[in-house]
């Protein structure tokens, strides 16, 4: 690892009449990424307003870790497999760097 810190910001949108099985699908997915050695930390949001809405607000101590070994693990993998069965579409996913702290 390079040591590129990252934070990650990831939209989903669940197909109405899904959004429990999204978000179990996105706790269980949470619970298997956050033993990897680069995730520093991952919390679940869901929009208030629109209970479709998730997000994941991801910290990653290295970004090449991340689009790279992250992305390509059994259980990223099985996830976006089963995602079209529960998500509108892919998800939106941007990179953040902080500033300051």
């Amino acid at each position: 690892m390079n040591g590129n810190p990252i934070t990650v910001l990831i939209y989903y949108q669940a197909k109405p009449g899904m959004e429990d099985v999204t978000k179990q699908e996105l706790t269980a997915l949470i619970a298997s990424v956050v033993s990897e050695p680069a995730c520093i930390s991952i919390n679940l949001h869901q929009d208030p307003d629109d209970p479709t809405r998730f997000m994941l607000y991801e910290n990653w101590a290295d970004k090449d870790f991340y689009i790279g070994e992250h992305l390509q693990t059994p259980h990223i993998q099985n996830f976006i497999q089963r995602a079209e069965g529960f998500l509108v579409a892919p998800p939106e996913i941007s990179f953040w760097e902080l500033l300051n702290e």
